[in-house]
């Protein structure tokens, strides 16, 4: 497997995320697209689906970032495989590969949701660039915080969020940031649904930050 710097940071990223992966992203061989359409096409999958795999894999397909807090570390790098699905549920393709052994795929959803899938489907960010966004701003808050803080199942009920605002860029869905005077506040229930786990709900608190660790330098929506 061929190793190299990823210099083609995609557009659409805060500085801050696309500080990240130019400092930690690496680039690896991964499937030419182009060259499984042809038997795609034959098992019934649309041409249009397959040219939005395409385009994800021509976007992101072999970048390798740092491992995530969660989902123990996401996935090994970013990259596709056949479409599953029908055309009355939609289709779903592979994110990207696990890192370790866990009980459910990354993918792609269809309506462009980066999630989790394991029988039930459940999409933790809007988009492949939220999840790079909560990567970068993860990394950034554990450099910055004076202290982190680890809040599991239903302590997670006793964080008051009444005076912060969600961190937009992240395009949460089961998965959220948040961000207030002086800390940030990552909320993780994506596995806890997938797998019937309330108790898997997942809070980390990032404390001790002045406006450079709340941000890093970067405006909300700056892309």
């Amino acid at each position: 497997m061929n190793l190299n710097l990823f210099h083609d940071v995609p557009k659409g990223l805060t500085l801050r995320a696309r500080s990240f992966i130019r400092a930690h992203g690496v680039k690896v061989d991964c499937l030419q697209v182009e060259q499984y359409r042809e038997r795609w096409v034959a098992l019934g999958i649309p041409s249009t689906e397959i040219d939005r795999v395409a385009v994800y894999q021509e976007r992101w397909g072999g970048l390798v970032l740092p491992p995530a807090p969660q989902y123990d570390g996401g996935p090994r790098y970013l990259g596709v495989d056949t479409p599953e699905g029908s055309i009355t549920e939609g289709w779903w393709f592979e994110a990207g590969t696990q890192r370790t052994a866990v009980p459910y795929a990354f993918m792609i959803g269809p309506a462009g949701e980066f999630g989790i899938h394991a029988g039930d489907w459940v999409p933790l960010h809007a988009s492949i660039e939220g999840w790079v966004e909560s990567l970068a701003l993860a990394d950034h808050a554990a450099m910055w915080a004076k202290q982190i803080t680890k809040v599991t199942g239903d302590e997670l009920d006793d964080i008051a969020l009444g005076d912060y605002e969600p961190v937009r860029e992240v395009m949460g869905l089961a998965d959220t940031w948040w961000r207030g005077t002086d800390s940030l506040v990552a909320i993780y229930t994506g596995e806890a649904e997938c797998l019937s786990f309330p108790a898997g709900r997942t809070a980390r608190i990032y404390s001790g930050l002045d406006e450079w660790g709340l941000r890093g330098g970067v405006a909300e929506g700056d892309s």
